[in-house]
This record gives structure tokens, C-alpha cells and sequence, in this order.
């Protein structure tokens, strides 16, 4: 199986569970390309992107992991493979 690259948005409902998705996260560091978090105040949430190239049950192992979490909503969205070899978006 092939690696892909991903990117997984997550939605922190509840920041007091901001150090169990930061421990689950450092746990796929080798496979995360960046990260980037966006505290919205008004909101009072918090917006995770972060960017991975891994194979496809890690990314999906991850996005579950992150999602049992209460408070905690999870997306992935992935590269679209063409038929002819090339990658698309």
C-alpha cells in the first residue's frame, strides 16, 4: 500500500481536551507534514489543520483515534488518484 497525502481538520469543541489530541497527534509526528492551529475566541473553539503523507489505514486509524474523542470533530480529505499514474487534487 502506497502512502497519500491527507489533510485532516479537526474542530476542539471542548479546549480541555486540547492535551489528549496534542498526545495523539505527537504519536503520528513521523507521518505529519505540517500543522496548524487557529484559536477562535468568539467561537471559544479551536481549528486544527494538519497535513500528512501516509498509507491509508494510518490516516484513517488517526482520524478515529481523534474523533472518540468528546468535544472533538474530525475531516479527512485526501489527494484524488487519476487512473493514469499522475496525481490530482
Amino acid at each position: 500500500m502506497e502512502n497519500r497525502v491527507a489533510v485532516i481538520s479537526i474542530i476542539l469543541t471542548d479546549v480541555d481536551i486540547a492535551p489528549s489530541v496534542n498526545q495523539i497527534l505527537n504519536d503520528y509526528s513521523e507521518n505529519i507534514i505540517g500543522r496548524m492551529g487557529l484559536p477562535y475566541k468568539e467561537k471559544n473553539i479551536n481549528i486544527i489543520c494538519i497535513v500528512l503523507d501516509a498509507k491509508q489505514d494510518v490516516i484513517n486509524t488517526l482520524s478515529g483515534k481523534l474523533g472518540k474523542l468528546d468535544g472533538v470533530s474530525v475531516k479527512a480529505n485526501y489527494v484524488i488518484k487519476k487512473t493514469d499514474g499522475e496525481s490530482g487534487v
